[in-house]
């Protein structure tokens, strides 16, 4: 329920929306709970946001832990803005956003946060293009992570990997595109994935869906049911109380949830796509305000356990570039 959403951000910090965001989606599918249009527009720009946020978190260290310090700078400023948004819409920067209901989500957009968004998108496509000019064609960085680590198409799939991980080697998947859910439907984008299977494969497509999110963010914003907040107040204001404004599809959240709603009877796994891969609940209620079972599976936990495999052959120096492409968080995975 509410009370629980804060704890779930913790699990993995750098994907605390994606947490949240299939915390909720569990008991809404178990109890089939419709969530208003608006309220999945929003959940989606703040599920790229987090994302693109994740991806930058991979990238600075992973760089500097194959030798390359100066990028690092660059990409945690552009993520400092993500955070900057993310403190004006939830009150919190990193973790514990707490946005995330049952229903839809905590608050509407606030004044300008849509503007501010925009800016934040023609900002960063510059520069991802400018990491790509420091680091993708750089001879010493190619040298040292091609051939590494590689994950064939069969292992990847026997293995279970999931994200970037899973596209790296051959395998176009992705939750968003297989399972339909939210609105990623209504947005043209696409599915990035390579054939390598090694390190450099998969700095290449988290590249690249970060170039993607920010498309998907942009369709999101222009499609926002309503427009920004303070433009829907101003259309609710002209058209009364009856006003078509007032709509289900135009509200932030649907219904809302007591804090004694309980969980239908019944079974279901929810999974969604986070920038590490597959996070799933498994959640089992039998009428009661807390689950009977609430089995979480987290991405760089499953992902991290093909590493032995990989490390067969390879030298000292080359353990911690493939650690670092596969992109883990200890709290999740130990959690």
């Amino acid at each position: 329920n509410t009370m629980f959403v804060p704890y779930v951000s913790r699990w993995d910090y750098a994907a605390g929306m994606f947490n949240e965001a299939v915390t909720v989606n569990a008991p809404e599918q178990l109890a089939d709970i419709k969530v208003p249009k608006r309220a999945s527009y929003i959940r989606v720009i703040m599920l790229e946001l987090n994302r693109i946020a994740n991806h930058l978190l991979w990238l600075g260290p992973f760089l500097a832990d194959v030798g390359a310090q100066t990028p690092f700078f660059y990409i945690f400023r552009e993520r400092e803005m993500i955070y900057d948004l993310w403190e004006a819409a939830t009150g919190y920067r990193m973790v514990n956003n707490n946005y995330f209901r049952i229903g839809g989500v905590a608050a509407d957009l606030p004044y300008g946060w849509v503007d501010k968004c925009e800016d934040f998108c023609d900002y960063f496509m510059p520069k991802v293009d400018e990491y790509e000019r420091l680091i993708t064609n750089n001879p010493i960085f190619r040298r040292r992570i091609t051939g590494l680590g590689v994950i064939s198409r069969e292992e990847a799939i026997n293995w279970g990997l999931s994200g970037p991980m899973l596209r790296a080697s051959g395998v176009k998947w992705d939750l968003r595109k297989v399972d339909h859910y939210e609105c990623y439907d209504d947005f043209d984008w696409d599915v990035h994935w390579e054939k390598d299977g090694d390190c450099l494969a998969r700095y290449f497509v988290r590249i690249r869906e970060m170039r993607e999110s920010v498309k998907i963010i942009r369709q999101a914003i222009k499609g926002l049911p309503g427009g920004p907040y303070e433009n829907l107040e101003a259309k609710r204001m002209a058209g009364g109380p009856k006003s078509e404004w007032n709509g289900f599809d135009y509200q932030f959240l649907g219904k809302k949830i007591s804090p004694t709603f309980k969980i239908p009877e019944g079974e279901h796994y929810v999974r969604i796509e986070s920038g590490k891969g597959e996070i799933g609940i498994y959640i089992i209620g039998d009428n009661s305000p807390f689950p009977w079972r609430f089995k979480i599976r987290a991405a760089d936990f499953v992902n991290l356990q093909v590493f032995p495999h990989i490390l067969q052959g390879a030298k000292v120096a080359d353990i911690v570039a493939i650690l670092g492409s596969i992109d883990i968080i200890m709290g999740s995975v130990d959690r």
